[in-house]
């Protein structure tokens, strides 16, 4: 079974090596011997690992009628999104890894790979070597999937991870993990929680049968965590994490992605450094959780290469082409609006007079619980309480309301908390 790879960097690169590295155990799992035929980048190697696989020229992929399979590991929607076409409606099945490209063109793509008669698969997409795709399809598919809660990105929980245990501003544990290689220079994807997000909209898009879009999920980055809310989420018992949380409401769907305070008790809260870890509610199953790691060279490349030797082992199969997975395109926003959603806030206040802060809190907000911390500096210049559950317009309108309280310098962070 010959195929291609298209774009040779690290996954790419990856997927290279598992294949050539596990050639006789793949061989024996998909019945048939898998070749790399061609490998295609516009860029040169030093050293040159792909040897006379590569070409600069993706038309030697398409006119290649022994080639059935392509690997794409490009990234972004410009390239990528292209060849992905091209691939399926030249009846050539297609793997991937590429997150925002499934996001954003799923139901597209998929609908192509059924009217073609070829499969589309993307389980490297969400969870790197944490396999999930295919469990919310096959494993859990006699449950009606209620909700999913999932720390999905390393770099953000490993930065989170450093502050929590070294004591290390945003800055620097950013530092240290771009140092490390798990961000990126530019690591706005990361820290500001799109990656995230868009992992979050394939998942739901599965579980629930309808596309997500994922500009319409709330999203909110790390960027305004400090160190000081670690030490006032150790004082109640919990930790920070970035969640990425979707349900559904009624009749619509709740998705949000943004940092929330976990009790330790949780079962996302034991996920630290560069793991991922993601909850999965059925109604038949309860909870159950895949944890890992969501990222790097060979996990992710082992999901790309499972989901090669799955279309190998399927090749015969129609059922397994044939309305797998096809997306229903809703007819607007399936997306509760934020502001309708229900949420319990941590909020820090700076202050200059105890009594009246504490009078303007309780008036605001009505009972709240008062967070203490072992620090006189932080115990006499601030206030830190969590709220009720009120709706986030309710919570928003209640936090402009205590900027300018009597007693009340200002709001110096608000951070979601479980409820």
């Amino acid at each position: 079974m010959n195929i291609a790879i298209l774009g040779g960097g690290v996954v790419g690169g990856g997927v290279f090596e598992v294949i050539g590295n596990n050639a006789r155990g793949i061989e024996k799992r998909a019945g048939k011997k898998i070749i790399v035929k061609k490998v295609v980048d516009i860029r040169d190697f030093n050293p040159n690992i792909y040897g006379d696989t590569l070409t600069k020229n993706a038309d030697e992929v398409f006119a290649d009628e022994t080639i059935e399979i392509v690997a794409e590991t490009i990234g972004g929607t410009g390239a990528a999104y292209a060849f992905t076409k091209r691939a399926l409606l030249a009846k050539k099945h297609v793997v991937t890894s590429n997150k925002e490209l499934v996001s954003t063109h799923g139901p597209e793509l998929l609908k192509i790979a059924e009217d073609n008669g070829v499969h589309y698969l993307f389980e490297a997409s969400v969870g790197g070597g944490i396999p999930i795709i295919r469990p919310l399809k096959q494993c859990l598919a006699a449950n009606e999937i209620l909700e999913i809660e999932g720390i999905l990105n390393g770099t953000t929980n490993y930065i989170l991870t450093m502050m929590k245990k070294e004591g290390k501003d945003f800055q620097a544990a950013l530092k240290d993990a771009q140092e490390k290689g798990y961000a990126e220079q530019n690591p706005t994807a990361d820290i500001e929680g799109h990656d995230a997000c868009r992992k979050l909209a394939i998942l739901m898009s599965i579980a629930f049968n309808q596309f997500v879009d994922s500009a319409n999920i709330y999203t909110e980055g790390i960027t305004a965590v400090s160190t000081a809310d670690m030490v006032y989420a150790d004082a109640m018992d919990s930790v920070i994490k970035l969640v990425a949380k979707g349900e559904k409401a009624g009749g619509k769907l709740f998705a949000r992605v943004s940092p929330l305070i976990l009790n330790k008790q949780h079962p996302l809260a034991a996920a630290e450094d560069v793991f991922n870890a993601i909850v999965i509610k059925g109604n038949a199953v309860g909870e159950t959780m895949f944890y890992g790691r969501g990222a790097g060279k060979l996990p992710t490349a082992s999901a790309v290469v499972a989901d090669i030797i799955d279309i190998v082992r399927n090749l015969d199969r129609s059922r397994f082409m044939k309305g797998d997975g096809v997306w229903e395109i809703p007819a607007g926003n399936n997306v509760l609006p934020i502001g309708e959603a229900e949420v319990k806030m941590f909020i820090r206040i700076a202050i200059n007079d105890k009594k009246e802060s504490m009078n303007s809190i309780h008036k605001i907000f009505g009972d709240v619980g008062i967070i203490s911390v072992n620090d006189p500096v932080m115990s006499e210049n601030e206030a830190a309480f969590v709220t009720k559950v009120y709706t986030e317009n309710e919570m928003e309108a209640f936090t402009e309301k205590i900027s300018a309280a009597p007693g009340v310098k200002n709001v110096i962070s608000k951070i979601r908390v479980e409820a």
